[in-house]
Order: C-alpha cells, then sequence, then structure tokens
C-alpha cells in the first residue's frame, strides 16, 4: 500500500453528527456478554538493545554527514537518548486496552496518532499521503540488504543468519560496515537501517530483522513508517497485556518520547508511585510534547471502516482517533468503535493477504476533520 490519503476534510460538527448516530446504530467495540480477560497486573519486559555504540558513531560524525542524515530519515538520533523508564513503562501497561487500542485512565483517553508521530519523527523525505502496506511479492532478503549497503551477494548472504522464526543481520556486521564504508550516504543508510532494527523494530536482540528492510527500502520513495510503528506499539502491547506478561517489542523510546503526562519526569519516580499519578490523570494534565506541530485536522476514518486501520511490518491492527479528541484539546464526542476489537491480525493467519487488500483499499478513501471547536471539553452525550 503506498497510497494517497487524508484526501477529505469534514467539519467537525458533521464528524460529530456522524459518530454519535453510527455508535447508536451499530453499538460498541465489545460484543454483547463480552468479558474482559485482562490479568490483574501486567509484568511486561522493556529489555533493550545496548544502543551505546550507535551513540558513539553519530557522536563521531561532522556536521555535514549528520545533515544528510537529518534530510533522509529526520530526527530519528535525539532517540538514542531518550531513557526507557521500566517503572513508568510498567505503569502505562496497566492502562493499556486491547479492545479499544487506546490508554483508558479515569479522567480521558489517551493514544498515540499518526499526526502526533509524524511531528516527533519530523521526516523531510516522508510524505504523508504515501502509507506502508505488506506487498504480496517480497524481494529476497538478500536482495533489499545489497541495495541498502551496496554490497555484493556473497558478502550479504554469508552474513544473514536464522533467529527464531525470522532471518536477520547481526549488528556488529552492519557496525564494521559503517565504520569501514568509503560512501557516506552508505554509511547514513546502514546508520538508518540499523536505527530501524534496533530501536524501532527491535524484535531479536542484536539484530536487524527481515521484516523491517522491506518497510526501510520503500522510504526513499517517500512512504512514511509512521502508520507500521503504531501498529507495532499497539500489537505488542496488546499481546503483553492479554497474556500479563511479555517482551515490549515496539518503539519504547518513541512512545515515552510521546507520553503526554504533566509531572516531571524523575528516576526516583517508583511504579507504584506512577500508576497512582496515572489513575488520577484528567484532561487538564495532558501537556503536548510537541505543541508548535498540533495538527488542525485529524485523520479519523478510512474507507468502510469507522476508525483508522493500519498495517504494520507483522501484522494489522485498527484505532479510533476519535477516542482521544481531547488529547487534542478538542471537545470530545462520543466515538464510533464497532468492529474495533476484531480487527487486530497477523501476517501469519489465514487469508491475511485478502484483509490487507481490505486496509489498502479504505487508505484510498480517507477522511480527517477539522480539530478545533469552541465550547465544553465534552458533549452531553458524552457525559
Amino acid at each position: 500500500m503506498e497510497k494517497g490519503f487524508l484526501d477529505r476534510v469534514e467539519d467537525n460538527a458533521a464528524v460529530r453528527v456522524w459518530s454519535e448516530g453510527t455508535q447508536q446504530e451499530k453499538g460498541d467495540s465489545l460484543i454483547e456478554g463480552y468479558e474482559s480477560e485482562l490479568w490483574d497486573f501486567t509484568r511486561i519486559s522493556v529489555t533493550q538493545n545496548d544502543l551505546q555504540e550507535l551513540r558513539d558513531i553519530w557522536n563521531s560524525w561532522n556536521g555535514k554527514v549528520k545533515q544528510l542524515f537529518y534530510c533522509n530519515y529526520g530526527d530519528l538520533p535525539y532517540l538514542l537518548y531518550v531513557k526507557v523508564d521500566k517503572y513508568l513503562f510498567w505503569a502505562l501497561a496497566q492502562f493499556w486496552n486491547p479492545a479499544y487500542s487506546c490508554f483508558i485512565f479515569v479522567g480521558v483517553d489517551l493514544v498515540p496518532t499518526v499526526e502526533e508521530y509524524m511531528a516527533l519523527l519530523n521526516c523531510p523525505k516522508i510524505q504523508t499521503d504515501r502509507a506502508y502496506s505488506r506487498p504480496l511479492n517480497i524481494p529476497p532478503f538478500f536482495k533489499k540488504l545489497m541495495n541498502t549497503t551496496g554490497m555484493s551477494k556473497q558478502w550479504v548472504t554469508a552474513r544473514i543468519k536464522q533467529k527464531g522464526d525470522s532471518m536477520c543481520i547481526p549488528w556488529r556486521n552492519l557496525r564494521d560496515l559503517i565504520l569501514a564504508h568509503p560512501d557516506s550516504k552508505k554509511r547514513v543508510d546502514v546508520f538508518a537501517l540499523s536505527l530501524y532494527g534496533l530501536i524501532l523494530f527491535p524484535k531479536a536482540l542484536g539484530h536487524i530483522d527481515e521484516a523491517i528492510s522491506d518497510l526501510f527500502d520503500r522510504l526513499d520513495k517517500g512512504t512514511t513508517p509512521v502508520p507500521a510503528i503504531l501498529v507495532e506499539t499497539f500489537r505488542s502491547l496488546n499481546a503483553c497485556q492479554r497474556a500479563g506478561e511479555g517482551r515490549f517489542i515496539g518503539f519504547a523510546q518513541l512512545l515515552l518520547a510521546w507520553e503526554l503526562v504533566a509531572p516531571s519526569r524523575r528516576d526516583d519516580i517508583s511504579e507504584e508511585k506512577w500508576i497512582a499519578i496515572l489513575q488520577n490523570l484528567w484532561a487538564e494534565d495532558i501537556k503536548w510534547r510537541a505543541p508548535w506541530l498540533i495538527p488542525d485536522e485529524i485523520l479519523y476514518r478510512c474507507g468502510d471502516f469507522d476508525w483508522v486501520p493500519l498495517a504494520g511490518i507483522r501484522g494489522a491492527v485498527g484505532y479510533a482517533p476519535l477516542m482521544v479528541l481531547r488529547q487534542y484539546r478538542s471537545r470530545q464526542f462520543i466515538p464510533v468503535t464497532q468492529g474495533l476489537a476484531q480487527c487486530e491480525f497477523s501476517y501469519k493467519d489465514d487469508n491475511y493477504n485478502r484483509r490487507v487488500r481490505e486496509i489498502s483499499d479504505a487508505w484510498n478513501q480517507t477522511r480527517r476533520m477539522k480539530e478545533f471547536t469552541a465550547g465544553l471539553m465534552t458533549t452531553p452525550e458524552y457525559e
């Protein structure tokens, strides 16, 4: 899927009438008789790759090479310095609800959105009108690595390893290539691929997974990785929450850079204290990290879906931006969520190709809404 989207803008009031009427007609995301299967307490591992070697390489580059990276891949390097606070992460996980792909607190619901992640990543060559979806025919892993690294087939195939159910290339091989490659553009490309493998989609520690290479291979065509980043974040949180345990394999640094809680981030805040803070979270406590880039239009639905379906590198999921309008300081009304709880699937599932095509087609007919409204923060119907 490399389709145009955000092609129709609608008035906030019209979207409100549609949303509340459709929700009343179709119902909620949860089917009748649904019983929560969430554990009372989720223990989520945030074990990360050691990023010191990446930081050392970045710090060794001069301004010209760094500018080359910024122009092609945006502000990813600053995320090398975002500390993953495991206590905050553990606390956040307790409030994640897989049925709604959303953090649900007492006074407000929150979720990272396409617009917010686009602002935080700040990628000049990424276009918001091109989104990634898994193709039916994927080129071999070694060919994509050859294209990125500029190395021979013999060099690449000799270094590909099997890790679990995936083909990977070890980080140490890419590290050595970055340090020795004579072409500065290729050094930047391989460094960016390493960032994608080690911090954006960190499945096998110390390795860059094959699933990443297809998305990465399309970045030079202007494809935005943001929907895929959201998918892997949501699906990993879902898996951990449903099981009551597990390792988070999404983009932890970006999620914590997005995190909107007002209290100052300090290392001495325990998990229990974070949970207490989040339990009492209200809309007025929310502070958007990039206020200079708050959008005035929000993507809220695609095609025949009443919300936004997202395709990632390993599966798909959906989210409902209309659930978090207060996140944008906009009036919150009843969102449409019917079918949202059943939309997640893996590329290992039967007939996943058909469902991927449905998402791709839906992104040809997407809608956004004007963000700002006046009046109370919530409608009487929502209350």
